[in-house]
């Protein structure tokens, strides 16, 4: 297990939607583990395989009081209710900006066994699933401001402290 180096805006592989994953073997586990080590590391909440250079359609979501989720080929198949949230990402370092997100989503997707799930989620954890699933479709929390101008700049004590809460 690695920790890996996290890529930045504008990496173009943020910016392509990812490949299914056809067949999870040894390399997908290592990949899924890679990332759990990185994520751990960062800290963040959540992490996408694009994220890593890898334009694969896996995520990883860790957040407080849940027991931490690896998904591959995850869609969201229903949202429902809406909510502001102030939002970071650790492709986007050092910012943060104020976005809509749905109250409550429903994914599915395989586990890393390759077992289908099927997993609803409010709060953070909603907010987490949409943020890798934006990352694996190549789009990133900016792209639903009307203007750049809308993001804040983190002091730099403040974006290590808040990144548990804010990078995905």
């Amino acid at each position: 297990m690695a920790v890996l180096p996290i890529r930045c805006a504008p990496d173009p592989v943020l910016r392509k939607k990812a490949k299914k994953v056809k067949k999870i073997d040894a390399s997908i586990q290592k990949l899924i583990d890679d990332m759990i080590d990185t994520v751990r590391a960062a800290p963040g909440v959540g992490l996408a395989a694009p994220q890593v250079g890898e334009s694969l359609r896996v995520i990883v979501v860790e957040v407080p009081e849940h027991e931490l989720i690896a998904l591959i080929n995850p869609q969201i198949v229903k949202r429902t209710g809406e909510r502001r949230v102030d939002e970071g990402c650790l492709s986007v370092p050092g910012y943060r900006a104020e976005i809509t997100r749905s109250e409550t989503v429903t994914v599915k997707g395989l586990n890393r066994e390759g077992r289908e799930v099927r997993i609803k989620a409010q709060e953070l954890l909603a907010e987490a699933f949409e943020h890798e699933t934006d990352h694996i479709n190549g789009v990133l929390y900016v792209d639903y401001l009307e203007s750049m101008d809308e993001l804040v700049k983190l002091e730099p004590a403040e974006s290590e402290s808040d990144a548990a809460g804010a990078g995905r």
